[in-house]
Order: C-alpha cells, then structure tokens, then sequence
C-alpha cells in the first residue's frame, strides 16, 4: 500500500475550488452576509446617536466592544503559533492546520481592531493616536504592536500562500472563470517551483517565523498593559500579561481545531486530517488548559491573600456576588468540562473535540467579560456600585463581527486552497508523515 502520491493531494484539496458550491453554501453566506450587514446599520444607528444608545455608562466606561477586542485579538495568535512558532520547533503535525491557522490571524485582526473604532463613538477620534502621540501610554503602542502585527501576518500568509496559488494557476486555468484565472496568475507572481525559489521562501519565512514569534508575546501582552498600566482593582497585576498571552493561545488553538474539523467534513479530507493529527493538536490543547488554570489560580491567590480592600471587592463580586454565574460558567467552560476531555485519550475525539473547542471559546471571551466589566463596576473613586447591561446595538455589532470573521473564511476556503499543499507534500517526501495508505 502506497502513501498518497503529490499528484493525489493536490486533486483532493483542489477539488472544493472547482465544485460548484451547493444550496448549503449560499444559504450560510445570505445568513452571516445579512447579520453582518444589520451589525453595520446599527453602527450607523449609534454614530448618529452618540454612545448613549449603548448600556455603557459611568463608571462602566468599557463594555462587550472591548471583550470583542481582547477576544479577536487573542484567537488572532493561533496562527503565529501553529504556523510560526510551530515551525521554528519543526513540529511535523502542524502542516495540515497551517493555512487555516494564518486565515485565522489575517482574517480575525481587522474585527479585533475595528472592536476600539466602534467603542470610540466617533471613529475620527481614532486619528488623535497618530495627531497628538502620548508615547507613555499602551494605546499608541497597542496601535503600533497591532498595525505591524497585521501587515506581518498578512506578508506571512501571503508568501506561504504563493506556491499553491500558482498550483491552482496551472491546475485550474480550464476550470475556473476568467476573474479567478487572472488572480491566479497576477497573485503567483511568476512562481515555478525552481531551487532558487523554494531556497528563498524557506529563509524568509524562517526568518518572518522568529520575528512573529516575540511579535505575538509582544501583542498580547501589551493589549493587558492597556489593562494592568492603570489601577483600577483586578487589573493592576503584574501576571496580567503572561495570563492574556496564555488565554489568547487557548482560544485561538481551540478555533483551529474547529475549524479544521469542519472543514475536514464538509470538503472530505479525512486522509489528509487525521484523527492523529486530531490526538496531537488536542495534547497540546490539554496543555494550555493547565497553562491557563496556573496562571488563573495565581492572579486569584495573589489578589486573596493581599487582602486589599478594593481588590476584594471585585473578587468577591466575582466569586460570591452578581458576577458569580458568570465566573463559574467561564472557569467551568474553560477547565471543568476541557480537562478530562482532553486528558483521557479515548475521550479525546474529533466529535468531542468540535464541542470542546465551541466550549472553550465560549469560556474564553466571558472571560474577558469578568476581567473587563466587574472592575470597571467598582473603581476605586467614591461612586455607587456600576451596572452594565448590554444595548441591542452593542448585541448587534458583536454579532456582526462575529459573522464577518465567519463569512471571509468560508468565502477564503472556496478561493484558495485550505491545506497548504506544498507543506504536505514536503512531509510526505520527507518520511515524516502520518497519513494512511492511499
């Protein structure tokens, strides 16, 4: 029995490029289109009317628009991980989650981003940042660590995408219309696979993997500098940046593996997406849900034996008072219900594994609720105890984030390849594959 042959994976993953998409693709599309575009007129809607149509008030100055930053951003870390960080460690089972991965961080960082725009109220106030600079504050430099971050990511993704858009250039000239045949042929930029080429690629991505790698600590971390800089009780900790660097790492790894579990069955890749492949990804999933609890029981005993009153008033909130169902949803969705799924191998499924990701992503951005709104609900200025309910507009955009992130991906995975072919086949030539028999 013989591994499958270079010309067979290209066959398979190309095929979804050339089908005619169904009754099913459409009708995902009309759906996530229409809420993406009813998220842009209630946009609209609060432009018009001034932050007041939101439940945002004093002294919850910051709601769900900041969860949605924070959480975006975070899942955005995926694919620096799989595909950068990943492949410094010449970790062989990331090759087949690589491209989605980096769709992942290109397509999640404009949603993240935008996530401070909309809170802004006024979007033009977003040019004081670049007018009137203050380079003591996280916010400029949060501005800068993500600018660079999404034009790295995007160079990245582009130039581990070039191979296989020039496969799809001579593969599929007669198959395709005359738009997507001049895309391919003005995105391949000339690419025919020759030594000198293959050379350069491989020493500017390796290169591109080193930088995104302290990029992407510095991101993260520097997103929780706009939270631990200030005083406000329950963000001044100094594990502040270490813990949104680990939470962003969790979600996002638990995206992929969503992702690619739908993709593996609705494309029909099982040989190429391997419940091995599913074991290993879900190990290391297993890990970063310890990572996770460690740095969550060390910002919580910390905060408990300092004893500082204000400090206990939002822990307290959060354990014992209007917080508490949020808190205990979040700690049981991000560590009760992953651990043993994770930890027990015949638990650790491709069906379990779907819902987990799906749990722990749900997990992860309340998470960033109860860092977020609890602490901004009792500051440390002598005001009543906040409360914060979020607006049908608020609901609204976060949906249509939501469905935006959603809608490029899927219209991604019918333009472009959605494996990386030519990682495949290099692991397959070198040995080093785990795939069946063909």
């Amino acid at each position: 029995m013989s591994k499958p042959s270079a010309v067979d994976v290209e066959s398979k993953v190309l095929a979804p490029l050339i089908a005619k998409p169904g009754r099913g693709f459409w009708i995902a599309v009309s759906l996530l289109g229409g809420v993406f575009f009813w998220g842009l007129l209630a946009w609209g809607w609060q432009i018009k009317n001034g932050l007041r149509v939101t439940g945002l008030n004093a002294p919850v100055f910051w709601g769900i628009y900041l969860v949605n930053f924070v959480f975006f951003i975070g899942i955005s870390h995926a694919g620096t991980l799989i595909s950068s960080i990943l492949r410094i460690a010449e970790t062989e089972w990331r090759r087949p989650f690589t491209r989605a991965a980096e769709a992942i961080t290109v397509f999640s960082l404009p949603f993240g981003a935008s996530s401070v725009i909309v809170d802004l109220g006024r979007p033009d106030r977003l040019l004081n940042v670049i007018l009137y600079p203050h380079f003591t504050s996280p916010i400029l430099w949060d501005v800068l660590c993500i600018t660079t971050y999404l034009a790295t990511s995007c160079l990245y993704f582009y130039l581990a995408l070039i191979p296989d858009i020039a496969l799809c250039r001579d593969r599929l000239s007669s198959a395709v219309g005359p738009v997507r045949r001049w895309l391919y042929e003005m995105l391949a930029l000339g690419w025919t696979g020759t030594k000198v080429q293959w050379k350069t690629l491989h020493k500017i991505m390796g290169g591109m993997s080193v930088f995104l790698f302290a990029l992407v600590i510095s991101v993260h971390t520097n997103v929780s500098f706009v939270f631990g800089l200030t005083t406000k009780p329950g963000w001044h900790t100094a594990v502040i940046g270490p813990y949104f660097v680990v939470g962003a790492i969790y979600s996002g790894v638990a995206t992929v593996i969503v992702a690619m579990i739908a993709i593996r069955k609705l494309f029909h890749l099982e040989t190429y997406l391997t419940e091995d492949h599913f074991n290993r990804i879900g190990k290391f999933l297993l890990a970063l849900c310890c990572f996770w609890f460690y740095f969550t029981c060390v910002e919580f005993l910390t905060v408990f034996y300092g004893r500082e009153t204000a400090h206990m008033a939002v822990f307290n909130a959060k354990f014992f008072g209007e917080y508490a169902w949020l808190f205990w949803t979040m700690f049981t969705c991000c560590f009760i219900i992953p651990l043993p799924v994770l930890a027990i191998r015949r638990l650790r499924t491709i069906a379990n594994l779907v819902w987990l990701g799906i749990v722990i992503n749900i997990g992860m951005w309340l998470e960033r609720y109860s860092i977020i709104v609890p602490s901004g609900a009792r500051p440390y200025l002598s005001w009543e105890i906040g409360r914060y309910t979020p607006s049908w507009v608020e609901c609204s955009i976060t949906a249509a984030w939501f469905s935006g992130f959603c809608l490029l991906f899927l219209v991604f995975t019918r333009v472009f390849p959605i494996l990386t072919v030519w990682e495949i086949n290099e692991e397959s030539a070198a040995g080093k594959t785990n795939l069946p028999a063909g």
